[in-house]
Formats: structure tokens, C-alpha cells, sequence
């Protein structure tokens, strides 16, 4: 794939990819799902992954507690609710309060359910957006634009075709970015806490905060992740939250039934064992260069860039380190675009902006090709977010000159500065 210019990626030219981009996956989406019943047109179920989120509603609803971290029992029942589901079985991993939060759902028929499931999911996407945007005062101009291009976000299209939670995970990482914004960090660390649904979300922030002593972020979060599993062991007992550890606790044995199709997958882990056909190579290449990414993440939080810039290092690292990541999580990359972009036209003199740019564009649009992976083993989405995320450490220090990167020594990055 030829990469584009900086000088190519004009206004003008993104927002006309963005309308060729946005016509041609919701044409295909809608062409794929505008069959009578319940399957596509490929002989999917239509929704595909909110089929799990509306049985385990299902069990929530009868508190069959025991069956939550049942497969067989959970696919059992999903062919009991939803005929056309026979045969589909998904790995129960996520915690017992998401069945608590999908049993309203269950009161519905499957289709109702889901219609009603993606328009939600929809209006959080575009209000979250809209709430960015809103904070990028250099984008207010392009209004249009920024419209046509979260329309034409891959990982948006991934979401509503998955039928997927990952806007609730977006809706997290938006109210954390307004309540640093505000100054207002135990706000921010009771949003960081609410990922304890999707844990792998917030294991990055977790660290970062830690390692950097932010002690009411950190309380905020262990608060709200608290709330949430208090709530199922009020509802449950402690037995679903024992089984869900015990699950969280085999899951490297799991895996292959985690992620049938590793190509759908864009985060370090996964590069690494696509790339490398040795287990414990693989995991040792992931192990070394996430500690990378996360010492580059701290030193960007700790550097004197502002909040947009370490927010978007800080989203990157969370989908790098990511040990599950399917295409439809990098939706909360969204923010990260939308504050980068907002830099950039500030910024046009500015060394960095002409491979940021560049980088910005591939990221935004090489998870369109994942699926070459299954044939290539490259996932090219990875490389590109670990440069931009090196990009805007750089832009700090002001080693970014044309496409050249130069490399720091470990201590300079993980100093605060002076």
C-alpha cells in the first residue's frame, strides 16, 4: 500500500474519502442485512455478538446464576430464544453485572432487542463525538467533514455489525477525558472504573496511574469497579464472581475459542502471535515491547504536552497493550482522532505534522485491511499506532524532523521533566 503525502491530505480530499468510505461499508451493511429472518445474507445471525448479551440478559432475568459461566448451557438457551441461533456458542468471559445491565433487553423479542441495542449504541457513539469535537475549537470550522469521517469509521461500522458493548467503553474514556479535563481526577478515576466490564480496556490507565501516583484517580476507580461487582454479588451471591475469576484465571487455555479469527485483532499480543509461530517467543516479544509502549505512555503523561496529546498517547497504549482487542474496540480511538487532528491545525509549521498526518490517515483506515492478515500474518494497523503514539512523544521533545524518528534513552523517558 502506498502511503499518501502530508501535503495530499487536505480537507477537501479527506472529507471526499470519508464520503466514499461511509457510501460503501453502510451500503454493504445494509445490502448484507436486508434479508427476511434472521440471518445476513453470508448466514450470519444478524448481530452476531449480541446474541450472548441477550442470553445472558435471559439468565439475569431468572437469576440462573449457576449457567453464566456455563457455554452449554447459555447455548442451549440461546436456541431455546432465538431459533435461528442453533448451534452458536460463545465464550461467557465478561463480568456478572453485564447480565444484570442486559436483562431489560430480554424482555424483548431478539429483534426488537437489537434494533433497539445498535440504535443505542449509535446515539453514544455520535453524542461522544459530538462531545469532542465540541472541546476542538480549530475543528469547529469542519463540521461537515468530521461528520462524513466518524460516519466512515471503520471500528463504528465493526461495532453496529458486531453488535458489540465497545460504545460503553468509549462513553468511560470520553467522561475520563472531560473530568481531567476539568481537573476533577476522582471523576475521572470513577469513569476509568466503570471498564471493569471489559477489563483489558483498562488495564493501561490502571498502570499508568499507579506507576504515576495519581492516588484519586486510582480511588475513584477502585470505587466504581467496586460498585459494579458489589451489585452482582447482591444480586447473585459470591458464586458468579468466583466462576468469573476462575474463567479470567484460564483464559490463556482459551484462547483459541476467544479469538476464532486473530485477524480481527489489533493489538501487540496478537500481532506477536501471528507474526511468531512459537508460543513462548511470541509472548516474549509482546512482553518486551509493551513495556515500550507503556514506559513511552508514562513519559508522554508525565511530559508538559497538553491533555489532547497525552489523552491520545494514553488511548493508543490501551489498545497496544491490550491482551484482547477485536476491531470494534478501537472505537475508542475516536477521541484520539478527533484531538490529534485538532493539534495538527494548530500546529502546521510544526516538524511533527507532516508524518503525524500520515500516520493519523493509516491508522484510521488499515483496519479496513485486517483481514489480509490471515494471509500476510502482519497486522499493519500495529506498527502504524505504536509510530503515532511514538509521533507524539516526539512532539514534546522535538526530535520528530520530516519522517526521520530518533530514539531516546530509557531514563530520559521515564524522568518527569525538570
Amino acid at each position: 500500500m502506498l502511503a499518501p503525502t502530508a501535503s495530499a491530505l487536505t480537507a477537501k480530499r479527506l472529507r471526499a474519502h470519508g464520503l466514499m468510505l461511509a457510501l460503501i461499508l453502510w451500503s454493504v451493511y445494509l445490502w448484507n442485512i436486508t434479508t427476511p429472518g434472521l440471518l445476513d445474507r453470508a448466514h450470519n445471525l444478524k448481530g452476531t455478538d449480541f446474541l450472548h448479551f441477550y442470553t445472558i440478559g435471559s439468565l439475569a432475568l431468572a437469576h440462573r446464576s449457576a449457567d453464566l459461566y456455563s457455554l452449554e448451557a447459555q447455548s442451549e438457551l440461546a436456541a431455546q430464544r432465538v431459533p435461528a441461533a442453533a448451534g452458536i456458542r460463545y465464550l461467557p468471559l465478561y463480568p456478572p453485572q453485564v447480565s444484570m445491565f442486559f436483562a431489560p433487553f430480554a424482555r424483548l423479542s431478539y429483534p426488537s432487542a437489537l434494533i433497539l441495542w445498535l440504535t443505542l449504541s449509535a446515539l453514544i457513539y455520535g453524542l461522544c463525538c459530538y462531545a469532542v469535537w465540541r472541546a476542538c475549537p480549530n475543528l469547529r470550522s469542519y463540521k461537515h467533514s468530521v461528520f462524513l469521517l466518524a460516519l466512515a469509521f471503520p471500528a463504528f461500522w465493526h461495532l453496529i455489525a458486531w453488535g458489540q458493548t465497545s460504545a460503553l467503553a468509549l462513553a468511560c474514556f470520553t467522561l475520563a477525558f472531560f473530568a481531567l479535563r476539568a481537573r476533577h481526577e476522582f471523576l475521572a478515576g470513577l469513569a476509568f472504573g466503570c471498564l471493569i466490564f471489559k477489563p483489558q480496556l483498562a488495564l493501561t490507565a490502571a498502570l499508568v496511574f499507579v506507576v504515576t501516583l495519581n492516588l484519586q484517580v486510582i480511588g475513584g476507580a477502585i470505587l466504581s469497579a467496586t460498585a459494579q461487582l458489589t451489585a452482582a454479588w447482591f444480586y447473585y451471591g459470591l458464586g458468579p464472581l468466583r466462576d468469573w475469576a476462575r474463567t479470567l484465571f484460564n483464559l490463556p487455555s482459551l484462547l483459541p475459542l476467544l479469538e476464532p479469527r486473530p485477524y480481527q485483532t489489533h493489538s501487540l499480543r496478537t500481532f506477536w502471535s501471528m507474526l511468531v509461530p512459537w508460543n513462548s517467543a511470541s509472548f516474549s516479544f509482546y512482553l518486551i515491547t509493551a513495556l515500550l509502549v507503556l514506559v513511552l505512555t508514562i513519559a508522554c503523561w508525565r511530559s508538559r504536552l497538553p491533555l489532547p496529546l497525552r489523552y491520545s498517547a494514553l488511548l493508543l497504549a490501551t489498545v497496544l497493550l491490550a491482551p484482547h482487542l477485536t476491531v470494534y474496540d478501537l472505537v475508542i480511538l475516536a477521541p484520539a482522532f478527533l484531538l490529534l487532528s485538532d493539534w495538527i491545525v494548530t500546529q502546521p509549521d510544526h516538524p511533527a505534522v507532516p508524518p503525524l498526518k500520515i500516520l493519523l490517515y493509516l491508522a484510521f483506515v488499515l483496519p479496513l485491511l485486517g483481514p489480509l492478515a490471515r494471509w500476510t500474518h502482519f497486522q499493519l494497523s500495529v506498527p502504524v499506532m505504536a509510530a503515532l503514539l511514538y509521533g507524539i512523544w516526539c512532539t514534546e521533545s522535538g526530535t520528530l524532523e520530516g519522517n526521520q524518528f530518533r530514539f531516546h534513552k530509557l531514563s530520559d523517558l521515564l524522568l518527569p521533566p525538570k
